[in-house]
């Protein structure tokens, strides 16, 4: 729904800035965020988000874009795993947190609005504060599949 390039931490660098709301599920109407750093002294950092943006421009159908304001109010599949709280490779505490792992198109058998795949933490302690999303979308149509894609096996 959101997005916009800002300065990495350290200043030398550039990430593009996503928001995304859950559209769907016990979790709707909550946030998610990404970032991608495509400007990077690394060049592995880099090839990462440039392999994340290509994933999320195949996920909406939409390989070249020249505007991240293309990417806004589509309906994407991001699957969102759990970081469990504890202390960085730095020794800072750190509290549990979402992250995206990745995007998918929403897939022809899916229903518009159900776009959301969590992968649940180990212990309620660990507990998502935001899932993944996708932009707001209209209402699901009312012959809804009996599981939503979010609980299905793969």
């Amino acid at each position: 729904v959101q997005s916009e390039m800002r300065p990495t931490k350290a200043g030398d660098g550039q990430m593009l800035w996503l928001e995304m709301d859950v559209i769907d599920g016990p979790y709707r109407g909550r946030k998610i965020w990404d970032q991608l750093n495509l400007v990077n002294r690394s060049t592995v950092t880099v090839e990462i988000a440039q392999r994340r943006l290509s994933a999320i421009c195949h996920a909406i159908g939409q390989v070249q874009v020249s505007d991240s304001e293309q990417l806004h109010f589509k309906t994407i599949l991001c699957t969102v795993k759990v970081k469990p709280a504890g202390t960085d490779k730095f020794g800072i505490d750190r509290e549990a947190k979402n992250d995206v792992a990745g995007y998918e198109p929403t897939g022809a058998g899916a229903v518009v609005g159900s776009a959301v795949r969590l992968t649940r933490p180990t212990s309620p302690a660990q507990a998502p504060r935001a899932p993944a999303s996708a932009p707001v979308m209209p209402p699901r149509p009312a012959a809804a599949p009996a599981m939503p894609p979010w609980r299905r096996q793969a």
